[in-house]
């Protein structure tokens, strides 16, 4: 067969594509860079200027919503429906012009094969290869989910896109209609590590061995535990996302994977996000596994590594030691992601380890992160019968199997000095501390 035929008898342009959409016609992208901007931009200008009613976009940190989602003009004609938030995205459901799928990453391919009629797949993809497949590059994610049950498929070539060697294809005949867009990937601005962020970053490094296997998340402190980590030998690599502060780790020789029971000498994510350097590391990479969330964040799957160390963050954390990372009180932030994924996969591995790490206050010293209670209507990301390590820039402390008089103890250890006794006071108050 020649593709190159096939896919000129495809290529077309976006405002092309754009016109096929139909009234409430549901939509999906995967995660991040994985979601093709000119295809989003160009069937969000249609539907509003045409007036096509109830046309729903589902995405996943959701980078290119331009205006034909974000005015009230939209509402009501397209609406985006977000799985995991980007800033405009939280601003958009704050506002009350989007909607937010709950869950656990690790089910969202099982919610799209089993309960979500996707209708249109978009996505961004690498130039196709003489065989006629697409590589979808940085992104494992949901997309072989939605490839499998969408009922059209629209891409978007991107030359600057990564070919990734060992994740989701899709081959020319299945596309539907194709553009191109050569545009530069999105980059994330490095994290900022301050005094704080660097003094947590060593107190979790000094509880990784040799030989771990590590989930990070992304910001200043998950970089601060990845500098600290350098003089580390043969560590290994199975996240949710892979970041920059893991290709230093690569280049310096501290993860090696050659420890890993499973996928020896390669690194394993759901998807790729953040820089430039991460893009070059992953194109044409053999040692790199981009694969469905489903399977990456698995925790049965997590924890077959022994040694399994995870990351994350939390908005707050009450004395309970029930952990909130996704809102501000009833404020919408993001979303659950793979935070109790980790969790939950660390608990099941010999010797492994989970972190929620977080500076002990916010504005300014002004207001505590560890609370007798969480802010009324905050969300439960991690609850407390999962909660392992909680770290500051105090110090560390294990909640795991502690009771709560002990936990509460422990978590007032961790706060800004400038609260401890207030925090005291209310835990005896509720008749905690005994």
């Amino acid at each position: 067969m020649d593709f190159q035929e096939i896919l000129n008898e495809k290529l077309t342009t976006a405002e092309e594509i754009a016109s096929c959409i139909q009234p409430n016609t549901i939509l999906m992208s995967d995660i991040a860079a994985g979601a093709p901007p000119k295809l989003i931009s160009a069937i969000g200008e249609y539907v509003v200027s045409h007036k096509i009613p109830n046309v729903k976009l589902n995405g996943l940190l959701e980078l290119y919503l331009d205006a034909s989602y974000t005015t009230p003009e939209a509402d009501g004609y397209m609406n985006y429906i977000s799985w995991f938030s980007s800033g405009t995205a939280q601003k958009l459901v704050n506002a009350g012009l989007a909607d937010v799928r709950t869950g656990y990453y690790r089910d969202f391919p099982k919610y799209v094969r089993e309960q979500e009629k996707i209708d249109v797949f978009i996505a961004a993809v690498s130039p196709m290869d003489s065989h006629g497949y697409f590589s979808l590059g940085l992104n494992g994610s949901v997309s072989e989910a939605l490839l499998d049950t969408a009922g059209k498929i629209y891409l978007e070539i991107n030359p600057q896109m990564p070919r990734c060697l060992h994740g989701p294809i899709i081959h020319v005949s299945q596309a539907d209609a194709v553009c191109v867009n050569d545009t530069a990937l999105p980059e994330l601005p490095p994290a900022k590590m301050n005094e704080k962020s660097i003094r947590i970053g060593h107190l979790i490094a000094e509880e990784i061995p040799d030989g771990a296997t590590l989930q990070l998340g992304i910001g200043g402190i998950p970089d601060a535990v990845g500098a600290a980590l350098k003089e580390k030998k043969h560590l290994g690599i199975h996240t949710e996302m892979f970041t920059p502060s893991m290709v230093d780790l690569i280049e310096c020789g501290a993860v090696d994977n050659s420890r890993k029971p499973i996928h020896k000498g390669r690194s394993v994510t759901a998807f790729a996000f953040g820089s430039k350097k991460i893009y070059d590391y992953v194109d044409d990479n053999p040692s790199m596994e981009i694969l469905p969330v489903d399977y990456v964040n698995d925790p049965a799957v997590i924890g077959q590594h022994p040694d399994f160390i995870s990351v994350n963050s939390a908005v707050e954390v009450d004395f309970y030691g029930q952990v909130c990372a996704e809102s501000i009180g009833s404020r919408h932030l993001s979303g659950t992601g793979g935070q109790v994924d980790y969790v939950q996969g660390a608990a099941r591995s010999k010797n492994g380890k989970s972190f929620i790490a977080f500076e002990s206050t916010t504005k300014g010293d002004s207001i505590s992160k560890i609370r007798p209670t969480l802010t009324p209507g905050a969300i439960v990301t991690t609850s407390k019968n999962d909660v392992d390590f909680i770290v500051t820039e105090y110090g560390i402390a294990r909640l795991r199997g502690k009771t709560l008089s002990a936990r509460t103890k422990a978590l007032i250890g961790l706060a800004h000095p400038k609260f401890r006794e207030e925090l005291t006071f209310e835990a005896k108050k509720m008749h905690i501390i005994i």
